[in-house]
């Protein structure tokens, strides 16, 4: 059984990196890389533990995800909501579909010297979309139409590539098909829930036959480590993200892409 600690580390990445656009994926390979923890395991694990991040937005969003399913409180029916299950299915199918289709190919991307492209790659994507802003037609998420969500679903597939970012990419795309920076935002931490219980579930499904029982409390600290670090970070997070340009965030990965560039060149990862 792998050491607990480095369950630890990387789910504490994992909770802090999984709502910025700066690639939660990315970062956990770097870290898992530089503890020596790599192979078809751990990228099992970095897909699982995503979950536990995942389950502090639910948390968040509890309202908003029963009211999908037609569940509504006296105040939520006082309210206007256009968003429904087919806006979340438009946006999800494009990259789940692709995942599924190229998963073993995908599989091969998971290395430092991909993620330093993506982190390059997705950091330029999102400036342009902050110096390319159309019109702005939706202020908020229930604005959204059909073809903006189609947007942000086909922007979507490229957060398979590592290092690239799924909200980086889901917000990016969201402002580039007219809407604003904090309705994007919303929008894609809502649809992170299905997109990542899909992911993780076929992940568990495809790989079961690799785990021992030895590995039930290395994956199981992960996962608990990841939810308790990202419900505590999740609602400033969630208001940063909103609130900072995305060209800040893409600074912060051109930055990270160099040090590991130089790390590389004179050290060797």
């Amino acid at each position: 059984m792998y050491d607990l600690w480095i369950a630890v580390i990387i789910g504490i990445v994992e909770g802090l990196t999984e709502f910025l656009p700066v690639s939660s994926t990315g970062h956990m390979i770097l870290t898992g890389h530089m503890l020596g923890f790599e192979g078809a395991k751990a990228e099992t694990f970095e897909v699982v533990i995503q979950l536990g991040a995942i389950f502090a937005v639910a948390i968040i969003y509890w309202r908003r995800v029963l009211r999908l399913f037609g569940f509504k409180d006296q105040a939520a029916r006082a309210k206007t909501q256009r968003i429904n299950l087919l806006h979340i299915f438009i946006a999800i199918v494009p990259a789940l579909g692709l995942a599924f289709v190229l998963r073993d190919q995908i599989k091969l991307l998971f290395s430092p010297e991909t993620v330093v492209i993506g982190l390059i790659i997705g950091g330029i994507f999102m400036i342009i979309a902050e110096k390319q802003q159309p019109k702005i037609t939706a202020t908020d998420m229930d604005q959204l139409s059909y073809r903006q969500v189609l947007f942000i679903g086909i922007a979507q597939c490229l957060s398979l590539w590592p290092g690239f970012s799924r909200s980086g990419a889901t917000i990016a795309g969201g402002m580039m098909a007219g809407a604003t920076r904090a309705a994007a935002a919303d929008f894609t931490f809502l649809i992170a829930i299905p997109v990542m219980c899909a992911a993780t579930g076929y992940e568990l499904l495809s790989s079961y036959d690799q785990f021992t029982s030895d590995d039930i409390g290395f994956f199981a600290t992960g996962f608990i480590v990841s939810f308790v670090v990202a419900l505590l970070a999740v609602v400033t997070f969630i208001k940063l993200v909103g609130r900072l340009k995305l060209t800040y965030f893409a600074y912060y990965r051109f930055v990270l892409a160099g040090i590991v560039l130089l790390y590389m060149a004179f050290i060797g990862f």
